[in-house]
Parts: C-alpha cells; sequence; structure tokens
C-alpha cells in the first residue's frame, strides 16, 4: 500500500462534520492509526508503552512512533495528554479539519480504547455549525471502546478553542474506568469535554437520548416533539443546519426551547469514580 493510499480521502474517512452537520459524529477510526494531516498510518501495537508502538508506512523496517514523532517536529508521546472522544473528536476527517484551521500541525496518535462508566448522550444545546453534538454522562453500568487521541500542547489548545464555552475537558482517573489499551496496557489517567449545558433527556423514560446516532433522525424527532421549535428551525432537520449554523441568535432561542420544553439533565460529574 502506498502513502497515498493512506490518504483520509481514499480511505474514505475525510468527512468533516462541521462542513457538513447532517453527517455528525462522521466515522471514527477503527484501529491504532497515526493521523499525519491528510493521511492516517496504521500503529501497530506492542507492548513497552504508546510511544514505542512502530508505525506501518512506507520505511523497513517499521519507525518507533515516537522517532516519528520527533522526525516531524512534534512532542513525542510522553509530551501529550491523551483524550477521549465521544463525538467528532473521534473522527479524524473532523480532527485534521479543527488543527489545520487554526494552523496547528495535525501529528496525532488516535487509539480505540476499552473502558466502562461513560454513556454517551446529546449536549443541551445547539453547536455553531448547527447539530446537536454528543456529550458524555456517568454510567456505571457502560462498557464499550472510545476513540483516545494523544494532543500535545499547541494541539490541545486549538481543540479546547472549539469546545468551549459550552464544554470543560476534565480529568478522569484510568483505574476508575477501566481504561484498556489493544496490548492490555491500562491508561493511568485521560481527559474528557464534558457539556456544562447538560443533557437532552427522553422525555419517555427521563434518562439522557442515546447519543452517537443518525443526527437528521435526531432533529427530524426534536421537531416532532415541539410545535414551537418546529416553527423556529422547521420544518426539517435540513432546514435547522441552514438556519442555524448561520444564525447565533437562532441557535441560543433553540438552546432556551430545550430547557423551556423540560428536556434538560443536568450533566453528572465525571472525574469522580463510577457508581
Amino acid at each position: 500500500m502506498t502513502a497515498q493510499d493512506r490518504g483520509l480521502a481514499a480511505l474514505g474517512l475525510d468527512g468533516v462534520p462541521a462542513l457538513r452537520p447532517l453527517t455528525y459524529p462522521g466515522l471514527p477510526v477503527t484501529v491504532p492509526s497515526l493521523l499525519t494531516g491528510a493521511e492516517l498510518l496504521p500503529l501497530l501495537a506492542r507492548r513497552g508503552g504508546l510511544g514505542a508502538w512502530t508505525v506501518d508506512g512506507s520505511h523497513r523496517p517499521h519507525p518507533a512512533l515516537d522517532n516519528v514523532l520527533d522526525g516531524l517536529g512534534q512532542p513525542p508521546v510522553a509530551g501529550r495528554l491523551p483524550v477521549i472522544a465521544v463525538g467528532s473528536n473521534a473522527s479524524p476527517g473532523q480532527l485534521a479539519h479543527k488543527l489545520a484551521r487554526l494552523g496547528v500541525p495535525g501529528a496525532v496518535p488516535m487509539v480505540p480504547v476499552r473502558l466502562r462508566g461513560i454513556g454517551v448522550g446529546h449536549s443541551a444545546h445547539i453547536g455553531r455549525a448547527g447539530y446537536v453534538a454528543a456529550a458524555p454522562y456517568s454510567a456505571p453500568e457502560a462498557h464499550g471502546t472510545l476513540v483516545v487521541s494523544w494532543l500535545g500542547p499547541a494541539q490541545l489548545s486549538a481543540v479546547d478553542a472549539t469546545e468551549l464555552p459550552n464544554y470543560r475537558r476534565v480529568a478522569l482517573p484510568g483505574g476508575a474506568y477501566g481504561m484498556v489499551l489493544p496490548t492490555g496496557e491500562r491508561l493511568d489517567a485521560a481527559q474528557v469535554y464534558v457539556s456544562v449545558r447538560g443533557l437532552l433527556a427522553d422525555p419517555a423514560t427521563g434518562l439522557p437520548r442515546p447519543g452517537g446516532g443518525d443526527q437528521a433522525a435526531l432533529l427530524d424527532r426534536l421537531l416532532d416533539a415541539s410545535p414551537r421549535l418546529r416553527e423556529l428551525l422547521g420544518p426539517d432537520a435540513a432546514t435547522w443546519v441552514r438556519r442555524a449554523a448561520g444564525d447565533p441568535e437562532l441557535r441560543a432561542r433553540g438552546t432556551l426551547l430545550f430547557a423551556e420544553e423540560g428536556w434538560v439533565l443536568p450533566w453528572t460529574e465525571l472525574n469522580a469514580p463510577p457508581g
């Protein structure tokens, strides 16, 4: 396989939900990978820490990840912070777009990690691009896999800028959340963005609406459930994102309607052990 074959476009992973809101949350990486701007190189897991994993690029033998990052003038793994993605930050196309837009080099290790205690719902606000983004919450019974990205200082500042003020970043103890790498080694800790706006509730259950699904279907369900919201942003999902993406005041009014309809649950702090 050539370097060109590993381009995001060739892999079908170049989609950017920020530009096409109804595709949110986009396609995540499914295997350990190194995002290098417009390319996604496989990472070959081996014990001894992420920095010792090898990069399956065009060179033989495969170089260690830390050596590749050094060659790109980027911080090694030890100089990066692992950040859990529950929404579009797991999509290499979206992450590359965020970093490129702010002029930050996009060399980022992205690894699916098994963990427990984190549920994925929807933040109770309408985002800049017009979609209703994902948000995590404490769910002691939950087990699954989420993508963790190791971000350098400049990358972390850039991603923070895309999440604030609607989210804030909190630290999670790895042992409490059972974070396990593909090698079976455990993460000591990671961070995650939590919504300060609360979570969208499912009126039928009073629980958070499950996140990560079809954005158009979600918006259509919300429009069907609220004549006031339909008058403001309807009649359909396509109209919603077209109107909301270009109008901060309209987004604010729609977000306020979530609360007035009684759909907002307070978020549960996630930096304490689940249960």
